[in-house]
């Protein structure tokens, strides 16, 4: 082989197949029935959603909780629309 000014054709060879390699190596999942994608969506029946609204009525306005039930909210939607 000869040197023109660049990598060698080995050396091409090698980062393609080191490419291809680390590729595979990737940490989601690749088929959405397997866990690790899409995390479950636990379902809530009206009457557990209702008794939940009760419990946070009494909280202060600006209550930490509530906002860790908004964050949760929004995760939620997500992980639901995941599944779609």
């Amino acid at each position: 082989m000869t040197y023109k000014g660049g990598c060698s054709r080995r050396q091409h060879v090698a980062l393609v197949l080191a490419t291809i390699w680390l590729s595979g190596c990737a940490t989601g999942a690749s088929d959405v029935g397997s866990l690790g994608a899409c995390p479950p969506v636990i379902e809530y029946s009206r009457e557990f959603q209702a008794r939940a609204a009760k419990e946070l009525v009494p909280l202060p306005e600006e209550s930490v909780i509530a906002e860790m039930l908004s964050d949760y909210a929004v995760m939620r939607e997500q992980a639901g629309a995941c599944h779609l």
